[in-house]
């Protein structure tokens, strides 16, 4: 039976739990404490034993505050000298920083932008086995977590950066992205939609979508906006998807955001 140790079962991790289980698969997953069907990350012992009983490790991890990666830096030496089928990092596309809307592919130079902790950990994970599979994400969404839930909650925003795009991901697309990463080449490989939009027309869309009025269309300064979501506007690029589809054979069930809530709003 192969097992997939995932380290973080954060919203995309959990669903590709879920998958595999449904697929007879031995899933072991990390988070902070232990909980059913999860083992604490700072249990040295049960990770250990969890790392040399897996076949498959993939880890969702972001870096941590100090802008190290904590699976690299507590593990990364018991994954490398690993017996594994497979090994798969799930990075940001945030890592090629701003093109300036134009389209970046993995032969794209990184650690120009806010993410430069995320590029770190990124080449980190390269350099670990020959065998990884590092998928770089864009913006996610996918069930309960998705501009119609926001737009529904009162929480959305549509942000008038003229010119700005951004690529984006549904969740299970980048579930099926990883099974099919198991028989696919080791690299890199960016996880996206076909149609990279601005963020107004995709909250005006999904509004329409349930019979509402899209918010105002706001400026940067009238939407008072974090630190963090400001770094957001900062950043314009198209992501290309081409090589995923061409070595994976991965085509997306949802290649724009407009198929994709559709499916949510139904």
């Amino acid at each position: 039976m192969p097992h997939m140790l995932i380290f973080g079962l954060g919203y995309t991790a959990n669903r590709l739990a879920d998958r595999l289980r449904g697929d007879g698969w031995q899933v072991t997953g990390t988070r902070r404490e232990a909980s059913e069907g999860a083992i604490a990350f700072d249990d040295k012992s049960a990770v250990l034993d969890a790392i040399d009983q897996a076949t498959h490790i993939i880890s969702s991890v972001p870096p941590g505050r100090d802008d190290s990666d904590p699976v690299l830096d507590h593990y990364g030496a018991a994954i490398k000298a690993a017996t594994l089928r497979w090994t798969g990092y799930l990075s940001s596309t945030g890592v090629y920083g701003d093109a300036k809307g134009a389209w970046v592919d993995e032969t794209a130079p990184v650690g120009s932008g806010r993410r430069k902790a995320r590029s770190h950990a990124d080449c980190g994970w390269q350099a670990l086995r020959d065998d990884i599979r590092v998928l770089r994400l864009p913006g996610i969404y996918g069930p309960g977590r998705n501009p119609i839930t926001r737009v529904q909650q009162g929480k959305a925003k549509r942000v008038d950066v003229p010119g700005q795009v951004f690529s984006r991901i549904h969740v299970d697309d980048i579930v099926a992205a990883i099974i099919a990463s198991f028989e696919g080449p080791a690299g890199v490989y960016n996880i996206s939609d076909d149609l990279p939009a601005p963020q107004h027309a995709v909250i005006a869309h999904a509004a329409r979508l349930i019979g509402m009025e899209p918010p105002p269309l706001l400026s940067i300064e009238e939407a008072d906006l974090s630190p963090s979501a400001l770094g957001f506007y900062e950043e314009n690029r198209r992501v290309a998807n081409g090589k995923a589809k061409r070595l994976l054979g991965w085509q997306p069930q949802y290649p724009t955001f407009k198929s994709g809530m559709a499916a949510l709003a139904e």
